[in-house]
């Protein structure tokens, strides 16, 4: 089970932190964990993923430099960073998890998904 938080109103250049709760399913760090997020009107997408097994991290283009994905194995939570945010980093966002080798942030490799929680960036 995959329970996000943190999201709310924010205000442009400024910053949010979301969480990702995990539960159930095997060892925390068997998984890679993925965000994504759904603007409206527009396509899921995905923000940033870390592979658990290896540390590797990837970012979307959009977001690279402001948005930072991490993890604490104790907590079993993975978390995202958000600075510098801007209007259009509104979105519903979601966390997702995988078995899957590499990931990377193609939302097809992800199986379980959280229910999202949304982020409005005011101007």
């Amino acid at each position: 089970q995959l329970v996000e938080s943190g999201g709310g109103l924010g205000q442009a250049g400024g910053s949010l932190r979301l969480s990702c709760a995990t539960s159930g399913g095997t060892s925390f760090d068997d998984y890679a964990y993925g965000w994504f997020r759904q603007a409206p009107w527009k396509e899921r997408e995905g923000v940033a993923s870390i592979n658990l097994r290896d540390g590797s991290t990837h970012y979307a283009d959009s977001v690279k430099g402001r948005f930072t994905i991490s993890s604490e194995n104790a907590k079993k939570t993975v978390y995202l960073q958000m600075n510098s945010l801007k209007t259009e980093d509104t979105a519903v966002y979601f966390c997702a998890a995988t078995w899957n080798v590499m990931p990377g942030i193609n939302e097809s490799r992800y199986a379980y998904w959280g229910k999202g929680t949304q982020v409005t960036v005011s101007s």
